[in-house]
């Protein structure tokens, strides 16, 4: 009566996504040896970039921290523009491709594809790739096989990322209901969420980190002050300097922040949520310094996660060379001396080079971002 397996019981365990697909390749394996990689690449409609996510292939990925706008995917953009997924029986002709990812898919000797756009009420949300070492493999009888494990996949990915944008939402919202009470903008929040994530990418190699901890990071580090919320207005909308016992109060705001995303994450039911860990620890410890003058734990150096670390260099940032009630905007070249200044003390070194060797790219997201109220 119970003999029968369930090839995908591992899907139903409290897993990280990244295992999950690479439980759901290696059932899709059993039945077509030639998979041999299966990888998801996510959609920022605010920049039209489509980033790396997460991939199966173990050691052997030839697209680790990799993104381009859509509008350079040609190939790809064809397919949104048909709304069918696309077959390619035979790489060697994409082979000699101009596009960077074109050539490094053809180095890694992959010799046909299949690619499935993925959506969530009618919304772009990215691509999945099977990936095959064999050409002329993916015929009809096969495709309606993998259509299902792709829909599977799709519906996985879907759930992580609408319940951390969910969550994302539940904050701005909170936001808006009391008035915007803090002074900081949305193109703040969209502004240093990106250098975040230009950070991450930058320490990849240097950290290991793959891609969807930086994806996380992207994710997640809007949510850094969500403790203000808890903070009075008295103090958190104060013009001057904040005098002693307010500045204790103000210092409280982490570890409020920390309390109110257990809650909610409790609340969602979002407890098991992969990387829950860089949540809270980007809520609890971004005020803290390198040198153990921070709060409110007063921990130094590599005893702060590295993602708190690197959403203080974001955030400092954005806040320097942003108005505020109390200063005028710094320009890029003063804020960059300040970073430095306050390397190895206040922030981290390998954050603060990783964001001054990437001016451009924060140069690009300035303009894509320039400031607008909050909400």
């Amino acid at each position: 009566m119970f003999r029968h397996r369930d090839v995908l019981d591992v899907l139903n365990q409290r897993l990280p996504l990244r295992d999950k697909l690479i439980a759901a390749h290696k059932t899709v394996q059993e039945m077509f040896p030639f998979i041999s990689r299966i990888a998801i690449a996510i959609y920022d409609p605010e920049t039209r970039v489509l980033k790396t996510f997460l991939h199966s292939s173990g050691e052997e990925n030839p697209l680790d921290h990799y993104q381009t706008l859509l509008d350079d995917a040609p190939s790809l953009k064809e397919i949104l523009k048909k709304g069918l997924p696309r077959v390619v029986n035979n790489l060697v002709a994409f082979n000699s491709g101009k596009h960077e990812h074109t050539r490094r898919i053809g180095r890694q000797g992959y010799a046909a594809s299949y690619t499935l756009p993925v959506y969530n009420n009618g919304l772009f949300m990215g691509f999945i790739f099977f990936n095959s070492d064999k050409t002329e493999v993916f015929i009809e009888s096969v495709l309606s096989q993998i259509d299902i494990y792709g829909h599977l996949i799709a519906l996985m990915v879907i759930n992580e990322l609408s319940t951390i944008r969910t969550l994302n939402a539940v904050v701005k919202t909170t936001g808006r209901m009391s008035h915007a009470r803090d002074p900081e903008t949305g193109s703040h929040l969209d502004r240093m969420s990106r250098y975040s994530a230009l950070i991450a990418s930058e320490l990849a190699d240097q950290y290991a980190l793959d891609d969807s901890y930086i994806e996380h990071v992207f994710m997640f580090s809007p949510l850094h002050d969500i403790g203000k919320i808890g903070i009075p207005d008295h103090i958190l909308l104060k013009p001057d300097k904040l005098d002693e016992e307010e500045t204790k109060v103000m210092k409280t705001h982490p570890r409020k922040g920390l309390a109110m995303i257990d809650d909610l994450l409790k609340q969602f039911g979002l407890e098991n949520i992969e990387y829950k860990s860089v949540l809270r620890n980007i809520a609890q410890y971004h005020h803290e310094a390198v040198n153990g003058s921070g709060y409110p734990g007063g921990i130094k150096g590599n005893n702060i996660p590295l993602e708190a670390r690197i959403v203080a260099v974001a955030d400092i940032f954005d806040a320097l060379t942003s108005v505020r009630s109390y200063k005028e905007a710094w320009s890029n070249e003063r804020a960059i001396q300040e970073l430095r200044r306050l390397a190895g003390e206040k922030l981290d070194q390998d954050c603060v080079d990783a964001l001054v060797n990437n001016i451009k790219s924060v140069e690009a997201i300035q303009r894509q971002f320039a400031e607008r109220p909050f909400g």
